[in-house]
């Protein structure tokens, strides 16, 4: 087994060095470095026996090393450390934020270069210098050295932070403040820990093949989807919250109701379903992601480079439907542009789409519990529990008109007992309610909203949140004695609840070490690998074409796409009407922020930028 290695910068008197050295192991290699020169350190006794002890014990001692230029120092075989320790760092004498930020910034980009790729970097600050709401009491951004900000310059997260012990670590003494013979000031000191972050690349949209027929078609994922199509998070090899939350539902409900899991594959909704769903109509349509198919008669069974891409699950075509080809803009229909060989369909923006189809089937088993479960696609606002994409999972039900009041009540206390229970998993004793979950009667007296009460799990969640929606509908065509109800939930908001996981771009990620957090049989709060994340905040402004309007769902989308999902909150700011021409002049805040990586100051800059670009092209605005 390779050993592990541990690198000290910045040691003052060793001190620190020489009591670590006494906790390892014989497989931890430990080099400690300072910035003086060895001349420098004889004046001072602690340093002269702390360097004699650690050479005592093999200990690799190296001076007038630059932590802002790692890479300078070690030789590529010699790099790849486990853990890189740089304790109170400081400028020296009396430099201010703005010269500490800049060390900072340099010495994690630093880091980069010679950090293993599952390593740590361990930074020890004094209470406030951080800047993050670990501390107490927390200085105002400005004022603070921005350590998760400067860290991301170099790809790094924040993954922990907790206190800094002087007891920890027997023999320890920090000294060199101000460049004297002098401690920090150690109470409320946090040690911070920083990983590596995935790459914050630019991301091509990807190209997916489908068949239709005989006849093989592709098309582009829409920017706003990047990353969130064909993910799997369903199917029996993975172990994704969003399964886990499935399955265990499934499963209670199973004990109350036969059940009959079907397959979600309904490639493209019959014309006879048109008029059935009165949910279905332009401003739900509105709503769905519109792509044009392209005809590909190519061989290649892969485009750019992956497998190939079956995306027919995910597919609703509405060429043959007596709807809006493409609901436009002012809600209008548009004509589809597309000549010979293009098709217009969009992506399924829910599985209420496939009720029909169920219900339909001569063989439908009244009494039985039928289940489908899949992604679904559609455009929203910027909203901190609204997601473009979502896993939603439907339970159809059709039993004897004569039964409808029992059956549809047996069915809402199932679910309201089995959700209650779910949800109160992760909750302290003291925050329990003794129902979390409502059913919350609809305007039209037969149908309802499935609302949880929120506050208990966080306090960010000021109101009560919509997980799901109970529908009934009278008959079926074929099924003329039967009564059916729909209930469809969003297994990703429910998920965030289950799991108090904050932000739901988080069950989008690609990091692994998401899905470390969840142990088969246990439901237990979930920790992020990326810990208080700066944000950036910018202001645009634009003047806008009244004739033909402002979309500002598409303004939304178009934020998204450009952002790829950093722009966590849009406010709109101000109107303005010049008194002379009466132009009408708009302003929003955005604010930019991950979930799990690294995001600095430039890319967001450059990602407004890109943004001021998009909306004038595509929205017909002129920024200011």
């Amino acid at each position: 087994m390779a050993p592990r290695r541990l690198l000290l910068v910045g040691e003052g008197n060793f001190s620190f060095a020489a009591a670590l050295s006494e906790t390892l192991d014989q497989n931890t290699r430990l080099i400690a470095t300072c910035l003086q020169r060895p001349a420098e350190l004889t004046r001072d006794p602690v340093a002269r026996e702390n360097l004699r002890y650690l050479r005592e014990r093999g200990i690799d001692v190296r001076f007038g090393v630059d932590c802002t230029q790692l890479a300078d120092v070690f030789e590529l075989h010699d790099r790849e450390f486990n853990q890189i320790y740089f304790n109170f760092p400081h400028c020296g004498r009396k430099a201010g934020v703005a010269k500490n930020r800049e060390l900072l910034a340099k010495f994690f980009q630093s880091c980069a270069d010679v950090l293993a790729e599952e390593g740590e970097v361990h930074v020890a600050l004094c209470r406030g210098q951080g800047g993050t709401p670990a501390d107490k009491p927390q200085r105002e951004w400005h004022n603070s050295w921005q350590v998760v900000a400067m860290a991301a310059l170099g790809g790094l997260i924040l993954s922990d932070v907790y206190p800094f012990s002087c007891k920890a670590v027997p023999g320890y003494k920090c000294t060199g403040y101000r460049s004297q013979d002098k401690s920090f000031h150690v109470e409320g000191a946090l040690n911070h820990v920083f990983t590596r972050s995935l790459p914050f690349e630019v991301s091509q949209p990807r190209i997916f093949r489908i068949k239709v027929g005989n006849q093989w078609f592709s098309f582009p994922e829409p920017e706003a989807l990047v990353g969130k199509l064909n993910r799997g998070f369903l199917e029996a090899p993975s172990c994704h919250p969003i399964k886990t939350i499935n399955e265990k539902l499934i499963a209670e409900l199973g004990k109350a109701f036969p059940l009959k899991r079907l397959k979600c594959s309904f490639p493209l909704l019959p014309q006879e379903d048109a008029n059935v769903l009165p949910f279905w109509n332009c401003d739900f349509l509105s709503a769905a992601f519109w792509i044009s198919l392209h005809e590909d008669n190519s061989n290649s069974e892969s485009l750019t480079g992956g497998t190939s891409q079956d995306v027919e699950d995910f597919l609703v075509s509405f060429s043959e439907l007596g709807l809006p080809k493409n609901p436009g803009r002012d809600g209008k229909e548009e004509a589809c542009e597309g000549t010979c060989g293009q098709a217009k369909v969009c992506l399924r923006p829910s599985l209420l789409v496939h009720v029909q189809d169920v219900i339909e089937v001569r063989d439908f088993l009244s009494g039985s519990l039928h289940i489908l479960s899949g992604p679904v696609f559609q455009k929203c606002h910027i909203l901190p529990f609204t997601m473009p994409a979502f896993h939603e999972t439907l339970f159809i039900l059709g039993f004897n008109q004569n039964l409808k009041d029992g059956c549809l009540q047996s069915l809402l206390d199932h679910l309201k007992g089995i959700l209650d229970s779910l949800l109160t998993q992760t909750l302290l004793e003291s925050s329990k309610l003794s129902s979390l979950v409502e059913f919350v009667l609809q305007s039209n007296g037969k149908d309802y909203m499935i609302r949880v009460k929120t506050h208990n799990f966080s306090p960010d969640c000021t109101e009560d949140l919509i997980i799901g929606s109970v529908t009934t509908s009278a008959t079926s065509v074929i099924h003329k004695d039967q009564c059916f109800v729909f209930v469809s939930m969003n297994l990703d908001l429910l998920a965030m609840l289950v799991w108090c996981i904050s932000d739901w771009r988080m069950l989008w990620t690609f990091d692994n070490r998401f899905l470390k957090n969840f142990v088969p049989g246990k439901i237990e709060p979930f920790k992020s690998h990326s810990l208080y994340p700066p944000c950036y905040v910018h202001d645009i402004s634009f003047w806008i074409d009244e004739k033909k309007g402002f979309d500002e769902l598409e303004f939304h989308t178009v934020a998204r796409a450009v952002s790829q999902d950093t722009v966590i909150s849009i406010q709109f700011l101000s109107h303005f009407q010049h008194p002379k021409t009466q132009q009408v002049s708009l302003c929003y805040r955005l604010t930019y922020q991950t979930c799990d990586k690294a995001l600095t100051q430039q890319q967001v800059a450059s990602m407004q930028s890109q943004f001021r670009k998009e909306i004038q092209q595509r929205l017909y605005v002129i920024p200011r």
